[in-house]
């Protein structure tokens, strides 16, 4: 029998398509001695029903659910129908596969018990961040976090399960619906993102190894809530004005983040008088990026400590954040510092 060797063909018409989510998954399973695949098979299923949402929102023009659901979700925000298509989705999706036990979503007022004991993984998400912007063909998209669950396999699940610290994720990652679709996600080694191919219905490596720049020139924050910050924040805004700085804010919290991420900047949602505890949720929002940017060398706070060390007491709890550029994020916190210790006599 004749053979020859395989040579790769170099070329034009053979350009490389690139790795696609599936095989590199699998590349990195090496990397989780302990692991027996289920991991892998819930970052699949995530993969799965980010595909068939991605799908929702670019039709939703066309097939009439935009727009409002008329109910209002446990935090007291109207839903939109996109977001319980999307709860619907991962429920789904995560329900399926069998390593998950429990899900904490925003769109839920309680914890869903899956009833599936030998389940090892919890996860939480916010299926559809930002989705009133749908409407107005602003980007938006789904934030979730993945925790090893800490009572023995084969019991029924308990409050410790869910009520984890960040860093107690295993893993992390976004999706963002916008001009192109993208998944990025961290397991704690690294942050890499992919990109969707429509036509082959594939996630490709487009963005290995993502590092946060270590300052950048953009912030990002809602200066319509300027008179109730605190004087540390306005203090530092007003610092970004004098250095010329860029203003670049979305409203719609992956976008914002993303965009962060990969130039450089910072984003800050702060207490102010109205939410004194902030506005965004521990559990399924700020942990999730958190999590994600410190992989990439950047920093996470709630102004007065390290997102990831914040312990949960409640499901739905809230949270100032202070995300990006580590030394953009060590600058607000010195500034928050600073005038909290001012005393005025």
């Amino acid at each position: 029998m004749k053979t020859s060797p395989f040579q790769p063909d170099q070329t034009s018409l053979a350009y490389s398509v690139g790795i696609t989510l599936d095989r590199f998954i699998k590349l990195k399973q090496s990397d989780f001695p302990f692991a027996s695949g289920e991991l892998s098979q819930l970052l699949r299923d995530i993969a799965l029903a980010a595909k068939i949402v991605n799908r929702e929102t670019n039709r939703a023009g066309l097939a009439n659910i935009g727009g409002a659901f008329g109910q209002t979700n446990v935090q007291g925000e109207e839903q939109q129908k996109l977001d319980v298509i999307a709860n619907i989705r991962f429920m789904r999706a995560l329900s399926k596969g069998g390593e998950v036990c429990a899900i904490v979503s925003e769109e839920e007022d309680a914890v869903i018990d899956l009833q599936n004991n030998s389940g090892k993984y919890v996860v939480a998400i916010d299926p559809l961040d930002g989705s009133s912007n749908i409407d107005v063909n602003i980007s938006i998209g789904t934030i979730f976090s993945i925790y090893r669950r800490k009572s023995p396999i084969g019991s029924p699940i308990q409050l410790k399960d869910i009520m984890q610290p960040g860093r107690e994720q295993v893993a992390a990652g976004y999706v963002l619906y916008g001009s192109s679709t993208m998944l990025v996600y961290t397991t704690g080694c690294g942050v890499n993102g992919f990109t969707y191919e429509n036509s082959l219905g594939e996630f490709f490596l487009s963005h290995p190894d993502i590092q946060a720049p270590k300052t950048g020139n953009i912030y990002s924050i809602n200066e319509g809530l300027q008179l109730e910050w605190e004087k540390g924040i306005a203090a530092y805004i007003q610092s970004c004005k004098e250095r010329k700085m860029q203003s670049r804010y979305i409203g719609s919290l992956v976008a914002d983040f993303h965009r962060n991420l990969l130039k450089g900047g910072i984003y800050l949602y702060p207490a102010t008088q109205k939410n004194p505890s902030g506005k965004l949720r521990l559990l399924y929002e700020a942990n999730a990026l958190a999590f994600i940017i410190e992989q990439a060398g950047g920093k996470a706070s709630d102004g007065k400590q390290r997102i990831l060390d914040v312990q949960p007491e409640s499901l739905h709890q809230r949270t100032p954040l202070l995300i990006g550029s580590a030394q953009m994020v060590e600058e607000v916190e010195q500034s928050v510092v600073l005038h909290s210790s001012l005393v005025t006599v």
